[in-house]
């Protein structure tokens, strides 16, 4: 049986020029087939995204924000702690941090653990437009970054799950 120490939900509309961006991420990932990470790629919102974190261990969200404050490309990494919760502040009126409440309160196994890799975005309106430049170099440092959670879970596992020298993981010596 194969464990899972991380699961990494990528968010977008891959249809959407730099809302593709997670998308490309995670094409990335299922290319490397890391041992460990359970990848799943979604184009939804609100409580429906319930179904993409129950049961995860811990959980990183990669998607897209348009900050304005920031240049295209710019990677935030921001824990669930960092969000400040506005009721009905979510474009989607039912966001991430809605959703894991509700999961909690209705007790489910929801991740406690909960890091969002966020990368500044130029456009994300454009149906079939092209990413920004600046967008498509964040994908290796999104994908790297995600290595290394998952290599640090791995890690606080204990010394059965180590790494490979490809930079992959080899499995756990009792699955």
């Amino acid at each position: 049986m194969r464990r899972t120490y991380l699961r990494i939900l990528c968010l977008g509309n891959d249809i959407l020029a730099d809302d593709a961006f997670a998308f490309r991420v995670a094409a990335r990932l299922h290319g490397l087939a890391l041992f460990g990470a359970e990848v799943m790629e979604a184009a939804t919102s609100g409580f429906d995204l319930l179904e993409y974190t129950v049961g995860a261990p811990a959980l990183v969200v990669v998607d897209t924000v348009q900050t304005g404050q920031a240049s295209p490309g710019t990677v935030f990494e921001l824990r669930e702690d960092d969000w400040k919760l506005i009721p009905g502040g979510s474009p989607h009126y039912i966001g991430l941090f809605e959703a894991l409440a509700a999961g909690r309160a209705l007790g489910l196994p929801v991740p406690e653990e909960v890091v969002i890799l966020a990368v500044e975005a130029y456009d994300c309106l454009t149906v079939g437009g092209p990413m920004h430049p600046a967008v498509e170099e964040a994908v290796d440092e999104v994908v790297n970054r995600l290595r290394e959670m998952l290599r640090q879970r791995m890690g606080a596992a204990g010394p059965a799950a180590a790494a490979t020298p490809e930079g992959g993981t080899s499995p756990p010596a009792n699955g």
